[in-house]
């Protein structure tokens, strides 16, 4: 019989937005939320991303500066091809 590891700081990171929206598959949230109980900078993080989304879910698209727009865009974009280039 072999043992899970548990979840790191990074990999929490990485997997806070397929946890909020409910698709984590059973064992892996178990281990998520493991790491959660006994780390209070990720449950820290975890609750401002739920109060980012619920905040940033009221604005209207027109409340956002058109260059303000481009930036976070440009930003995620980079960050998206970060991602993409490190596997």
């Amino acid at each position: 019989m072999f043992r899970r590891r548990g979840l790191t700081c990074q990999q929490v990171v990485e997997l806070v937005t397929e946890y909020l929206d409910g698709v984590m598959e059973a064992a892996r949230r178990a281990r998520f939320e493991a790491h959660l109980a006994g780390c209070d900078g990720c449950a820290a993080y975890l609750e401002q991303f739920r109060i980012t989304v619920a905040v940033v879910g009221r604005l209207d698209p027109g409340d956002v500066p058109a260059p303000v727009m481009n930036e976070l865009l440009s930003a995620f974009r980079n960050w998206a091809g970060d991602r993409d280039t490190t596997g």
